[in-house]
């Protein structure tokens, strides 16, 4: 299925440790080029996330986001009652030893281990990260192939007009060769000097030869077919499609350099139209 580079996807996943939220967007680009921003805890997960969303992005310039927010007044410190707990037995013991010994609250605190911040687990956390990682590239693919579906069909669509043009030319031409042998006969008419009949009809054979574009029409039916399988293909194809775009340009260029007549030119116009119209669109295309 044709897929586009430009898509944006984000969601959300809470854990114990907070909320985790996750945005990928994308623009176009030759290659594959991702840009990673994440939260102190998930750096380690680096690697893997660019491994996971390689497997199933071809082309486009990503950017991924990947942030964890705490829970209201999770961040906050918080007592460690095991370590008051033993601090406690310990001045009951040393109480009757040193009966002026005085302790500060506040010098409590400072005590190492009294006050600690909330623990994660962070294989938990990254396994929680990753799956979230995963939904939010099921809904960009998707929304990839959605936009990739239109472009596919806007391109198809030109396609169809290039076919019929070919095959508008294709039945015009025995009339425009008609025409081109009755305006040369005319002017040799005029000439003062008669020419020879077995000389004059083998250089007009040779004329009206390089003007024949029926070899040009056959390619660009032959590209039309080509163009209209590769649409239906369940793969990246946008570098396949530029490439035959190349070849349309080539053979619509032929067309015109050949064309002797208003209604072909018009047509060679029309075509290098349309092929600039679809080079537009396959730019978008992975």
């Amino acid at each position: 299925m044709i897929r586009s580079m430009t898509a944006f996807a984000s969601g959300e996943r809470a854990t114990p440790w907070g909320t985790l939220g996750c945005e990928l967007r994308s623009v176009n680009h030759r290659f594959l080029e991702l840009g990673v921003r994440l939260a102190d805890e998930l750096r380690v997960l680096e690697p893997a996330l660019r491994e996971r969303i390689g497997a199933r992005i071809g082309r486009g310039k990503l950017d991924l986001t990947l942030r964890l927010r705490p829970p209201e007044g999770g961040d906050a410190l918080q007592l460690n009652p095991t370590r008051l707990r033993e601090l406690s037995d310990l001045a009951i013991d040393l109480s009757a030893r040193f009966p002026a010994l005085r302790t500060e609250f506040t010098d409590l605190l400072q005590f190492p281990g009294v006050l600690q911040a909330p623990s994660t687990d962070p294989a938990e956390l990254q396994a929680q990260a990753l799956a979230l990682l995963d939904s939010v590239l099921d809904e960009f693919v998707a929304s990839r192939e959605r936009e990739g579906g239109k472009l596919a069909a806007v391109i198809g669509e030109r396609v169809d007009a290039i076919a019929k043009i070919a095959s508008d030319v294709r039945t015009m031409m025995p009339a425009i060769r008609v025409g081109q042998r009755a305006k040369l006969e005319a002017r040799l008419a005029d000439l003062a000097q008669p020419a020879d009949n077995g000389r004059l009809e083998q250089e007009l054979v040779m004329w009206l030869q390089k003007l024949d574009v029926d070899e040009e029409l056959d390619r660009l039916d032959s590209h039309v077919t080509e163009a209209r399988r590769v649409l239906k293909l369940r793969e990246a194809v946008g570098r396949r499609l530029d490439f035959l775009l190349q070849e349309f340009n080539r053979e619509a260029n032929t067309l015109g350099s050949k064309s002797v007549d208003a209604r072909s030119s018009a047509a060679a116009v029309e075509l290098k139209v349309l092929i600039d119209q679809v080079r537009e669109q396959i730019q978008n295309i992975e």
